[in-house]
């Protein structure tokens, strides 16, 4: 297939081209590098090294299977983006082109406009272009489970089907979303969703749940093929903060009493759940929705996995928990739908001690780099 790639230089887009390259696939990553940008705005940085773009394409053409090319394109410029996808003539985009921290968000108004407005104007731009350009092609849309909120019932996988009045229907799944990020993803289901409805066009919405790990077997084979490892307060998840203050001998950060549960998935599975989705397109006018994670967790069990992980490796590491900058339940039910892709064949890599203490280790490697002021939320959402 051909596959382009939107995000191609970020956290979960360059490991997916790559593993889709080493699958024989002919890939084209598109990426204005903003996110890198945005590391310099707020003084943060990636702890493990990054290379330019270019240096990682580079280096990788050596062990593509097939071609391999990269445009440099913000997705808010609607010509460059007609003519690169004009250029490439994709089979199915993957679209990770967006920013992605519910933190950066909220931090003013400022980062709240941008991010809505990147999001879902180059969401929208794209649709208008696969209307026009290629119109049979698959687009994979990477989502949120983060878009349902934490609703007192069970969450299903984008629909649910309801009876009122003596009447019944299937409709979109409510969403509480608990961000402005969370709301930009919410406006882009919708506006896909009513794109496959007028337009015919075919389209799926992975709601991925939070990643862990870092590596792929393609990042580790060569130092300028390395993924990012964010672990600050505005691109950092909780477990790899967690990895990271243990490895500094700083007490594990959670937030409010910790009962905060949601779904995860390993960042290997990210890219095979890609590939699953890419190799069984949706059909035309069809709008389908995947919860693309492999286990809940609550962030108070994930620290104290992380505390007995690193007393194995001699880290006494204290749980401390701060005043919650969000606002969000503490604790609630959750219980989240994830069958569609497993039925299409995702085997899972569950969350193991091994896994948690490869990041530690790795972590302990950079243990100079390690900026601890970064860590400490000063962002909140009230």
């Amino acid at each position: 297939m051909r596959i382009l790639i939107t995000g191609g230089d970020g956290f979960c887009g360059w490991p997916t081209a790559l593993y889709l390259s080493r699958k024989g696939h002919d890939i084209a990553i598109l990426d204005n590098q903003i996110r890198r940008d945005w590391d310099r705005e707020l003084g943060i940085a990636s702890l493990t090294p990054i290379a330019s773009m270019d240096e990682r394409v580079h280096e990788w053409q050596k062990y593509a299977k097939g071609a391999f090319e990269a445009y440099h394109v913000d997705m808010r410029d609607y010509d460059a983006l007609a003519h690169a996808v004009a250029q490439f003539v994709p089979d199915a985009i993957v679209h990770f082109a967006e920013q992605r921290s519910a933190p950066y968000s909220m931090i003013d108004r400022e980062h709240a406009v941008f991010t809505q407005t990147n999001n879902i104007v180059g969401t929208l731009n794209l649709l208008y272009i696969m209307k026009e350009v290629v119109p049979d092609c698959h687009l994979i849309k990477l989502g949120t489970m983060g878009e349902y909120g934490t609703p007192n019932i069970d969450i299903e996988e984008g629909y649910l089907t309801i009876e009122y009045k003596g009447r019944q229907d299937t409709l979109p799944y409510p969403k509480q979303p608990p961000s402005m990020y969370h709301l930009s993803k919410v406006h882009d289901s919708h506006n896909i969703m009513f794109s496959c409805r007028a337009w015919n066009l075919r389209a799926t919405d992975l709601n991925q749940g939070v990643v862990y790990g870092v590596q792929t077997d393609e990042t580790r084979m060569h130092p300028l093929l390395s993924n990012r490892f964010d672990y600050d307060q505005i691109f950092g998840t909780a477990l790899n903060r967690f990895c990271v203050e243990a490895a500094a001998s700083h007490p594990l950060t959670v937030y409010g009493a910790g009962g905060q549960t949601r779904g995860f998935i390993n960042l290997q599975d990210t890219v095979r759940c890609i590939e699953i989705a890419a190799l069984n397109p949706a059909s035309r006018g069809e709008f389908r929705v995947f919860n693309q994670f492999t286990e809940e967790f609550s962030v108070a069990a994930l620290a104290q996995r992380v505390q007995r992980v690193s007393a194995d490796l001699g880290i006494q590491a204290e749980i401390l928990h701060l005043q919650n900058p969000r606002v969000e339940a503490e604790q609630h039910y959750y219980h989240a739908a994830h069958t569609k892709l497993l039925e299409l064949g995702l085997t899972p890599h569950l969350l193991s001690d091994q896994t948690i203490r490869e990041m530690i280790e790795s972590a302990r490697m950079h243990k100079e780099e390690i900026q601890l002021d970064t860590i400490m939320p000063t962002v909140t959402w009230s």
